[in-house]
């Protein structure tokens, strides 16, 4: 099973913020070539962050797990998700009004799109 690993330090954020963008009115996903090797070669290196301006804790929580578990029913389709990329998936205020399976199709665009 891949566990998704979540990245620490700042020059982390800010390497793979250099690299591709991929924009969607529910979301943006920043992905570099992994620059450190996670802690086991299964994990997946993604992060998910949202702006205190789109809401409050419970929003934006409530965002962060649609798009987790959004990532998670990729893992399990193979080669959905490119495990030698390290992701950053800026979370927007649409994601919380749309339903999942709304959601899904539009991130494996996206995760297509930067192979």
């Amino acid at each position: 099973m891949v566990k998704l690993e979540s990245l620490k330090k700042s020059d982390q954020f800010k390497k793979a913020l250099k690299e591709k963008k991929i924009h969607t009115d529910y979301f943006s996903i920043f992905a570099a070539k992994n620059f450190y090797k996670p802690k086991r070669r299964s994990n997946l290196l993604i992060s998910f962050v949202m702006k205190k301006k789109i809401g409050n804790a419970v929003k934006r929580n409530k965002i962060k797990r649609k798009l987790k578990a959004i990532v998670h029913n990729l893992l399990k389709k193979k080669g959905a998700i490119n495990k030698d990329n390290t992701y950053i998936v800026f979370g927007k205020s649409k994601a919380y009004k749309e339903k999942q399976s709304a959601l899904l199709p539009e991130m494996m665009k996206c995760f297509k799109k930067i192979k």
